[in-house]
């Protein structure tokens, strides 16, 4: 698996343009900005969103994260905040990702699968057709205030290594990481990418030395 012993790192949550920087400087392949959620951290307006996408360096991926189910909604939401990348974090309820792709030409489309149980494994399988990329967080969608990210918690690893040996596009794991554990998660899962949001954050902020050690230790061996 390409990118497997020293997988991709994405920033998320990032707040503002000096996070973006410390993000970047320190070695990042992509950040994260949150659009409106129904809970969880990191949420910024359209706004923040386009004034920070439209600084960072070419060569560093934009995603957008959006909690819009609709394609309409999503490619007004993409073109207002001029990012590379969407990142759906729920499901795509009205629309198909075809009609995304021809609306949106060269935006990269990531689907994110919220790892609750083995039917994740067939849900990742179906979207890993159409899509870029795949990222497996620890959200619950099916929550009366649904849950779609930022939770801080683990899921089943061992699920998430079925749905990366099932599917052919690039895999991001989420959920839960921090330097403590992230070797084990690259060694257990061999993802493509890494998605960390409170794993280097105090007290919601982005912590410099948080970064450092979650840096060093993916790229320790």
């Amino acid at each position: 698996m390409i990118g497997a012993r020293h997988p991709r790192i994405k920033i998320c949550c990032i707040a503002n343009w000096n996070e973006a920087q410390l993000a970047i400087h320190h070695g990042a392949s992509a950040i994260g900005l949150v659009s409106a959620m129904p809970s969880g951290p990191g949420v910024i307006s359209e706004d923040q969103i386009a004034a920070i996408a439209a600084r960072v360096p070419p060569a560093v991926a934009t995603f957008l994260l959006t909690s819009k189910p609709d394609v309409t909604s999503i490619v007004a939401q993409q073109k207002l905040c001029g990012t590379s990348t969407i990142q759906i974090c729920d499901q795509l309820t009205k629309g198909t990702y075809a009609e995304l792709r021809l609306a949106m030409p060269g935006i990269k489309i990531v689907q994110v699968i919220h790892v609750v149980g083995p039917d994740s494994i067939d849900e990742a399988v179906k979207a890993a057709e159409e899509v870029d990329a795949i990222l497996l967080d620890s959200g619950n969608p099916a929550l009366l205030v649904k849950e779609l990210g930022g939770t801080g918690r683990r899921h089943d690893w061992k699920l998430s290594r079925q749905i990366r040996e099932h599917i052919s596009v690039p895999l991001f794991l989420a959920g839960g990481l921090k330097a403590e554990n992230v070797r084990q998660a690259i060694e257990e899962v061999e993802p493509f990418g890494l998605d960390v949001c409170t794993g280097v954050r105090t007290e919601g902020k982005l912590d410099e030395g948080k970064l450092e050690a979650f840096f060093a230790a993916v790229h320790a061996y």
